[in-house]
Protein backbone atom coordinates (compact mmCIF):
# COMPACT_ATOMS: atom_id res chain seq x y z
CA UNK A 1 0.00 0.00 0.00
CA UNK A 2 1.25 3.50 -0.77
CA UNK A 3 2.17 5.51 2.31
CA UNK A 4 4.04 8.67 3.27
CA UNK A 5 6.83 8.40 5.80
CA UNK A 6 8.34 11.50 7.40
CA UNK A 7 12.06 11.35 8.01
CA UNK A 8 13.52 12.88 11.16
CA UNK A 9 15.53 16.08 10.87
CA UNK A 10 14.46 19.62 9.92
CA UNK A 11 16.15 19.55 6.51
CA UNK A 12 14.51 16.33 5.35
CA UNK A 13 11.10 15.98 3.69
CA UNK A 14 8.39 13.35 3.70
CA UNK A 15 8.63 10.96 0.75
CA UNK A 16 6.17 8.67 -0.96
CA UNK A 17 7.02 5.00 -0.58
CA UNK A 18 5.53 2.52 -3.04
CA UNK A 19 5.98 -1.25 -3.20
CA UNK A 20 7.99 -2.67 -6.11
CA UNK A 21 6.12 -3.77 -9.21
CA UNK A 22 5.41 -7.48 -9.15
CA UNK A 23 5.81 -7.85 -12.90
CA UNK A 24 6.17 -5.51 -15.86
CA UNK A 25 4.72 -7.65 -18.64
CA UNK A 26 3.31 -5.74 -21.62
CA UNK A 27 1.05 -8.60 -22.76
CA UNK A 28 -2.03 -6.83 -21.40
CA UNK A 29 -1.15 -3.66 -23.33
CA UNK A 30 -0.52 -5.65 -26.50
CA UNK A 31 -3.77 -7.55 -26.10
CA UNK A 32 -5.64 -4.30 -25.49
CA UNK A 33 -4.23 -2.66 -28.64
CA UNK A 34 -4.88 -5.76 -30.76
CA UNK A 35 -8.46 -6.20 -29.54
CA UNK A 36 -9.26 -2.51 -29.98
CA UNK A 37 -8.02 -2.67 -33.59
CA UNK A 38 -10.21 -5.72 -34.21
CA UNK A 39 -13.27 -4.02 -32.73
CA UNK A 40 -12.77 -0.89 -34.86
CA UNK A 41 -12.37 -3.04 -37.96
CA UNK A 42 -15.52 -5.08 -37.35
CA UNK A 43 -17.88 -2.48 -38.78
CA UNK A 44 -20.24 -3.01 -35.86
CA UNK A 45 -22.71 -0.44 -37.24
CA UNK A 46 -22.70 -2.09 -40.67
CA UNK A 47 -23.76 -5.57 -39.56
CA UNK A 48 -26.75 -7.15 -37.89
CA UNK A 49 -26.70 -9.26 -34.77
CA UNK A 50 -24.46 -9.29 -31.73
CA UNK A 51 -20.73 -9.92 -31.85
CA UNK A 52 -19.47 -12.12 -29.04
CA UNK A 53 -15.79 -12.22 -28.09
CA UNK A 54 -14.49 -15.61 -26.99
CA UNK A 55 -11.80 -15.02 -24.37
CA UNK A 56 -10.26 -18.50 -24.73
CA UNK A 57 -10.12 -18.32 -28.53
CA UNK A 58 -8.70 -14.80 -28.47
CA UNK A 59 -5.95 -15.89 -26.08
CA UNK A 60 -5.08 -18.76 -28.43
CA UNK A 61 -5.05 -16.47 -31.46
CA UNK A 62 -2.81 -13.96 -29.68
CA UNK A 63 -0.51 -16.67 -28.36
CA UNK A 64 -0.82 -15.55 -24.74
CA UNK A 65 -2.56 -16.68 -21.56
CA UNK A 66 -6.15 -15.71 -20.76
CA UNK A 67 -5.16 -13.36 -17.90
CA UNK A 68 -3.88 -10.44 -20.05
CA UNK A 69 -6.84 -10.92 -22.41
CA UNK A 70 -9.21 -10.69 -19.43
CA UNK A 71 -7.42 -7.54 -18.23
CA UNK A 72 -7.61 -6.00 -21.70
CA UNK A 73 -11.34 -6.82 -21.87
CA UNK A 74 -11.87 -5.07 -18.53
CA UNK A 75 -10.20 -1.91 -19.83
CA UNK A 76 -12.21 -2.01 -23.05
CA UNK A 77 -15.40 -2.37 -21.00
CA UNK A 78 -14.50 0.71 -18.92
CA UNK A 79 -14.03 2.63 -22.18
CA UNK A 80 -17.40 1.54 -23.54
CA UNK A 81 -16.26 -0.79 -26.34
CA UNK A 82 -17.48 -4.10 -24.90
CA UNK A 83 -19.95 -5.24 -22.28
CA UNK A 84 -19.83 -8.31 -20.07
CA UNK A 85 -23.10 -10.22 -19.72
CA UNK A 86 -23.21 -12.66 -16.77
CA UNK A 87 -23.33 -16.33 -17.86
CA UNK A 88 -23.29 -15.29 -21.54
CA UNK A 89 -19.93 -13.71 -22.27
CA UNK A 90 -18.43 -10.47 -23.60
CA UNK A 91 -20.04 -8.59 -26.49
CA UNK A 92 -18.95 -5.67 -28.66
CA UNK A 93 -21.02 -2.59 -27.83
CA UNK A 94 -23.23 -1.01 -30.45
CA UNK A 95 -24.20 2.43 -29.16
CA UNK A 96 -27.81 3.59 -29.24
CA UNK A 97 -28.84 6.52 -31.40
CA UNK A 98 -28.98 8.81 -28.35
CA UNK A 99 -25.54 7.69 -27.18
CA UNK A 100 -24.05 8.29 -30.64
CA UNK A 101 -25.54 11.80 -30.80
CA UNK A 102 -24.06 12.55 -27.37
CA UNK A 103 -20.64 11.28 -28.47
CA UNK A 104 -20.72 13.47 -31.57
CA UNK A 105 -21.81 16.51 -29.55
CA UNK A 106 -18.87 16.07 -27.18
CA UNK A 107 -16.55 15.64 -30.17
CA UNK A 108 -17.88 18.90 -31.69
CA UNK A 109 -16.82 20.77 -28.56
CA UNK A 110 -13.29 19.31 -28.57
CA UNK A 111 -12.65 19.63 -32.29
CA UNK A 112 -13.94 23.20 -32.53
CA UNK A 113 -11.59 24.23 -29.71
CA UNK A 114 -8.77 22.46 -31.55
CA UNK A 115 -9.57 24.54 -34.65
CA UNK A 116 -9.38 27.72 -32.57
CA UNK A 117 -5.96 26.72 -31.26
CA UNK A 118 -4.72 25.87 -34.77
CA UNK A 119 -5.48 29.38 -36.04
CA UNK A 120 -3.32 30.78 -33.27
CA UNK A 121 -0.43 28.34 -33.02
CA UNK A 122 -0.05 26.02 -36.06
CA UNK A 123 2.48 26.79 -38.78
CA UNK A 124 1.52 27.48 -42.40
CA UNK A 125 3.24 24.23 -43.36
CA UNK A 126 1.10 22.22 -40.94
CA UNK A 127 -2.12 23.76 -42.24
CA UNK A 128 -0.99 23.12 -45.83
CA UNK A 129 -0.84 19.39 -45.09
CA UNK A 130 -4.60 19.39 -44.55
CA UNK A 131 -5.21 20.65 -48.09
CA UNK A 132 -2.92 17.99 -49.56
CA UNK A 133 -5.13 15.26 -48.09
CA UNK A 134 -7.92 16.06 -50.55
CA UNK A 135 -6.01 16.52 -53.81
CA UNK A 136 -6.82 12.90 -54.79
CA UNK A 137 -10.57 13.55 -54.81
CA UNK A 138 -10.74 16.38 -57.29
CA UNK A 139 -12.40 16.16 -60.74
CA UNK A 140 -15.34 13.97 -59.73
CA UNK A 141 -13.39 10.94 -58.50
CA UNK A 142 -14.90 10.97 -55.02
CA UNK A 143 -17.55 8.29 -55.44
CA UNK A 144 -15.17 5.93 -57.21
CA UNK A 145 -12.94 6.04 -54.15
CA UNK A 146 -15.44 6.27 -51.33
CA UNK A 147 -13.67 3.76 -49.10
CA UNK A 148 -10.39 5.59 -49.56
CA UNK A 149 -12.09 8.91 -48.90
CA UNK A 150 -13.61 7.53 -45.70
CA UNK A 151 -10.10 6.90 -44.35
CA UNK A 152 -8.90 10.37 -45.41
CA UNK A 153 -11.97 11.88 -43.78
CA UNK A 154 -11.15 10.14 -40.51
CA UNK A 155 -7.48 11.16 -40.72
CA UNK A 156 -8.52 14.79 -41.33
CA UNK A 157 -10.45 14.97 -38.07
CA UNK A 158 -7.74 13.18 -36.13
CA UNK A 159 -5.15 15.61 -37.53
CA UNK A 160 -7.22 18.61 -36.46
CA UNK A 161 -7.10 17.31 -32.89
CA UNK A 162 -3.34 16.63 -33.02
CA UNK A 163 -2.57 20.05 -34.48
CA UNK A 164 -4.11 21.72 -31.43
CA UNK A 165 -0.91 20.70 -29.59
CA UNK A 166 -2.93 20.66 -26.38
CA UNK A 167 -2.01 17.44 -24.62
CA UNK A 168 -5.08 17.35 -22.38
CA UNK A 169 -7.43 17.93 -25.31
CA UNK A 170 -5.66 15.21 -27.34
CA UNK A 171 -5.92 12.72 -24.48
CA UNK A 172 -9.60 13.50 -23.89
CA UNK A 173 -10.33 12.96 -27.58
CA UNK A 174 -8.43 9.68 -27.98
CA UNK A 175 -11.04 7.08 -27.03
CA UNK A 176 -13.91 9.31 -28.08
CA UNK A 177 -12.37 9.39 -31.54
CA UNK A 178 -12.34 5.59 -31.77
CA UNK A 179 -16.12 5.56 -31.26
CA UNK A 180 -16.44 8.40 -33.78
CA UNK A 181 -14.37 6.50 -36.32
CA UNK A 182 -16.72 3.53 -36.23
CA UNK A 183 -19.85 5.62 -36.82
CA UNK A 184 -18.20 7.83 -39.48
CA UNK A 185 -17.33 4.75 -41.53
CA UNK A 186 -21.01 3.86 -41.61
CA UNK A 187 -22.46 7.33 -42.28
CA UNK A 188 -20.05 8.68 -44.92
CA UNK A 189 -21.81 6.81 -47.75
CA UNK A 190 -25.34 7.75 -46.67
CA UNK A 191 -27.46 10.43 -48.35
CA UNK A 192 -25.01 12.95 -49.91
CA UNK A 193 -22.73 13.14 -46.89
CA UNK A 194 -19.52 12.47 -48.83
CA UNK A 195 -20.07 15.42 -51.17
CA UNK A 196 -21.05 17.73 -48.33
CA UNK A 197 -18.14 16.46 -46.26
CA UNK A 198 -15.50 17.44 -48.76
CA UNK A 199 -17.09 20.87 -49.27
CA UNK A 200 -17.13 21.42 -45.51
CA UNK A 201 -13.52 20.32 -45.20
CA UNK A 202 -12.32 22.71 -47.89
CA UNK A 203 -14.14 25.60 -46.21
CA UNK A 204 -12.58 24.65 -42.87
CA UNK A 205 -9.10 24.53 -44.42
CA UNK A 206 -9.63 27.94 -46.01
CA UNK A 207 -10.64 29.45 -42.67
CA UNK A 208 -7.59 27.90 -40.98
CA UNK A 209 -5.29 29.22 -43.73
CA UNK A 210 -6.71 32.71 -43.22
CA UNK A 211 -6.37 32.42 -39.43
CA UNK A 212 -10.05 33.28 -39.18
CA UNK A 213 -10.51 31.94 -35.66
CA UNK A 214 -14.24 32.45 -35.20
CA UNK A 215 -15.16 31.09 -38.63
CA UNK A 216 -12.89 28.05 -38.32
CA UNK A 217 -14.32 27.22 -34.90
CA UNK A 218 -17.92 27.63 -36.14
CA UNK A 219 -17.36 25.59 -39.31
CA UNK A 220 -15.78 22.68 -37.43
CA UNK A 221 -18.51 22.67 -34.78
CA UNK A 222 -21.32 22.87 -37.33
CA UNK A 223 -19.72 20.12 -39.44
CA UNK A 224 -19.74 17.75 -36.46
CA UNK A 225 -23.23 18.76 -35.38
CA UNK A 226 -24.40 18.12 -38.95
CA UNK A 227 -23.35 14.51 -38.44
CA UNK A 228 -25.30 14.44 -35.17
CA UNK A 229 -28.38 15.74 -36.98
CA UNK A 230 -27.96 13.11 -39.70
CA UNK A 231 -27.77 10.33 -37.10
CA UNK A 232 -30.81 11.72 -35.30
CA UNK A 233 -32.86 11.75 -38.50
CA UNK A 234 -31.70 8.69 -40.44
CA UNK A 235 -29.89 6.18 -38.23
CA UNK A 236 -32.86 3.86 -37.66
CA UNK A 237 -30.44 0.93 -37.53
CA UNK A 238 -29.29 2.19 -34.12
CA UNK A 239 -32.71 1.67 -32.51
Amino acid sequence: MTDIRARSGASEHARVVVPPLEHTSTFKDRAYAALKDVIVGLGIYEREGEVRLDERRLAQDLGISRTPVREAMAQLEREGFVRSVPRRGVYVVRKTRREVVELITAWAALESMAARLITKHASDEEVAQLRKMFATFENGTLHAKLDEYSEVNIEFHQTIIRMSKNRVLIDLAENLFTHMRMIRRKTIGEQDRADRSIRDHMNIIQALERRDTERAEDLVRNHALGLAEHVERYADYLD
